[in-house]
């Protein structure tokens, strides 16, 4: 099993050592070959340096006759026939190849098909880069002095179709970084197939200057050239906002792990609620940014802007039962370029406030231990808690706090106690309760290593 697989290799590395190649006598630097795209129809597309006195040869691997055809811009459909092919056993030349066209070369049934560019008709060549002064907020156009045209080439089927220059032109930019919540300049490349007299690229965002090099072939032949624009001072705008709610003062809601809602995305998931709720807005802004504004409105298409913030970062505390519209306004020095942030919405609720009239102190944590009101959108909050006897035993006045059924560090017996509450909500509902608080007497008995609650 082992001999029959040798013999395979063996046959494989025959096979391609005996496949046919075309090469160039002549040429005083090596040759960029070039495997185009299968639907072309080519094996390859060969760039010379110069084609002046080089000759083209194929090696043959049969004894089969070799026919050599030239074709144009029409394709290999109107290829004619070769003479002055010069053959020497199985390899034949064409003395002097003719650039800005393909060959077809016919060994037996074979056939390879090749297109020849000669480079110095195609030499690259740059004078000057400057960009325009910037005048459009998306866009930036940039001038080049240069001989950079399309090298073109033509399939079997005779379409007309672009080798690529890979013209790279160079400059920085800012792109937002979720991670990080900042901008940060990067380098950003722009590949091209060729130049004409101008670039238009996506305004930067921030100011640069731009490198053009080039091209692919004179890299390969280490010549390759460069050069680089005086400094670019970018118009173009953009923003990034977040808002955040700083703490979520409904007594019945969970909050996040740090205790912080965060929104950047405008769909103002929580941003409200319950008054009072204070909401962070932050905008972070690029280079050209010169006017910085958060507005308020009450209409969501802010015809009607209530108030103006001039300032990236704002804090706001909302105490008022309502709906508020929020967007943050970024423009350049020259005021021609504007940018919008999303819009967030707050809403505050109507308030609320319901007294629990039972708890059992001391016990399961976090279970009925605590004696809290449940409440939505309270600005103004009192509570004062008797015993039977009339005498003070808590009060307190943020309704998120509540009663751990002690006084002087004690737990009371258990029993009746009243609470007496005062308070206003943000819809300025006014509230005056009064009521029974029912501590309920618990003992702890141990089944089998389980504690148990009655």
């Amino acid at each position: 099993m082992k001999i029959k697989y040798l013999f395979i290799v063996i046959a494989v590395l025959a096979s391609l050592l005996a496949q046919a190649q075309v090469s160039f006598v002549g040429s005083t630097r090596d040759v960029y070959d070039f495997v185009p795209e299968k639907n072309t129809g080519l094996n390859h597309i060969f760039v010379l340096y110069n084609t002046q006195g080089v000759g083209m040869t194929y090696d043959a691997t049969s004894a089969d006759k070799v026919v050599w055809y030239g074709y144009g811009s029409q394709g290999g459909g109107y290829a004619e026939e070769i003479s002055g092919i010069v053959t020497e056993g199985r390899k034949t030349t064409l003395p002097q190849v003719v650039p800005g066209k393909g060959y077809i070369i016919e060994e037996g049934t074979k056939r390879t098909y090749v297109w020849v560019i000669n480079y110095a008709d195609h030499y690259l060549q740059f004078n000057n880069i400057a960009p325009l002064a910037p005048e459009d907020c998306n866009s930036t156009v940039i001038n080049v002095d240069c001989k950079a045209e399309e090298i073109p080439y033509f399939t079997i089927t005779g379409v007309r179709k672009v080798l690529s220059r890979e013209i790279k032109l160079a400059y920085r930019t800012l792109v937002w970084d979720e991670a990080a919540v900042q901008w940060q300049q990067v380098d950003t490349t722009k590949v091209l197939p060729s130049v004409k007299s101008q670039i238009v690229i996506p305004a930067p965002l921030c100011n640069t200057s731009f490198n053009i090099s080039g091209d692919c072939f004179l890299k390969f032949w280490k010549e390759d050239v460069e050069m680089e624009s005086n400094s670019y001072t970018t118009i173009a705008v953009d923003v990034r906002t977040t808002a955040i709610k700083q703490k979520r003062m409904d007594g019945t809601d969970d909050e996040d792990d740090d205790g912080k809602n965060k929104n950047d995305g405008g769909d103002d998931e929580e941003l409200g609620g319950s008054a009072p709720a204070t909401v962070v807005f932050k905008a972070y802004c690029t280079d050209a940014v010169d006017h910085k504004e958060w507005q308020k409105a009450l209409d969501e298409d802010f015809q009607s802007i209530e108030a103006r913030f001039n300032d990236e970062e704002i804090e706001q505390t909302f105490t008022t039962t309502g709906t508020s519209y929020w967007r943050f306004v970024g423009t350049n020095m020259q005021g021609g370029c504007e940018v919008y942030g999303p819009t967030y919405t707050v809403h505050i609720g109507e308030s609320e406030l319901v007294c629990p009239n039972v708890f059992s102190p001391g016990s399961t944590e976090g279970t009925g231990d605590i004696w809290r009101v449940k409440y939505k959108s309270l600005v103004e909050f009192h509570c004062t808690i008797f015993n039977t006897w009339g005498n003070k035993v808590f009060e307190f006045s943020d309704p998120e706090q509540g009663w751990d059924g002690k006084y002087h560090g004690k737990y009371v017996s258990t029993g009746v106690y009243y609470y007496v509450i005062q308070a206003r909500g943000a819809d300025d509902k006014v509230y005056k309760l009064s009521g029974d608080i029912n501590i309920l007497k618990y003992k702890k008995r141990t089944n089998g290593g389980t504690t148990i609650l009655e």
